[in-house]
């Protein structure tokens, strides 16, 4: 059974809204699309294609899926080792308006969103990897559906935009699993899954 793994962007704020560049999530009159680029750097890049060596399927919200589609097919160099995996590996999207996918190896899931990804996890081998895909992520936390989170935090405050973990975010508790930063500062951490937040208090009892 494959675990179910999302990689995002998020800043010092909590927006994870149009990391890549201007056009790529301009909802809401969001004007900071590409905050992520000037933080690119080979430690960056060392761990993004480290990611990219386990998948077995992706997972992607529709946006996301629509702007990886505009992109990756038109990158045809086989040792690109990103392109090479989100070409050739299934591809599924939950969506109720995508019907005719052109990207090749692409499945539409309309049904229930817990059966369909409990199932995805079930038949795939390796991860099944979300990327971005920021609303999908919520729901899934929601679900209680992702395994590990590679959380990505950028030093930059940007003071709008969708926030991964808004208000009504389910109460969850994650185990540490590891990290870095990279040279400009990007905060590379995993977390999984642990459950539900315990409580304590560091009051002292009234007698002490």
């Amino acid at each position: 059974m494959g675990k179910l793994v999302s990689t995002i962007f998020v800043t010092l704020d909590g927006v994870y809204q149009a990391p890549g560049g201007p056009s790529e999530d301009p909802r809401g009159g969001f004007e900071h699309g590409g905050w992520s680029f000037p933080f690119g750097d080979d430690d960056f890049g060392r761990f993004v294609t480290e990611v990219f060596e386990r998948p077995g399927a992706f997972l992607l919200g529709r946006r996301t899926y629509d702007i990886f589609a505009s992109h990756w097919p038109r990158v045809t160099d086989p040792e690109d080792p990103i392109a090479a995996k989100l070409n050739a590996l299934p591809k599924y999207v939950p969506s109720s308006t995508l019907t005719d996918p052109a990207w090749s190896g692409t499945t539409v899931l309309d049904g229930d969103l817990a059966k369909e990804v409990t199932a995805l996890k079930e038949r795939t081998d390796g991860e099944v990897q979300i990327h971005g895909s920021g609303a999908l992520v919520q729901s899934l936390l929601a679900l209680d559906l992702v395994d590990t989170l590679h959380l990505l935090t950028f030093p930059v405050v940007l003071g709008s935009g969708f926030r991964l973990f808004a208000e009504g975010a389910v109460p969850t508790t994650f185990t540490h699993a590891g990290g870095s930063v990279t040279s400009t500062g990007v905060s590379i951490q995993s977390y999984d899954l642990a459950g539900r937040p315990e409580y304590g208090s560091y009051e002292l009892p009234e007698n002490a």
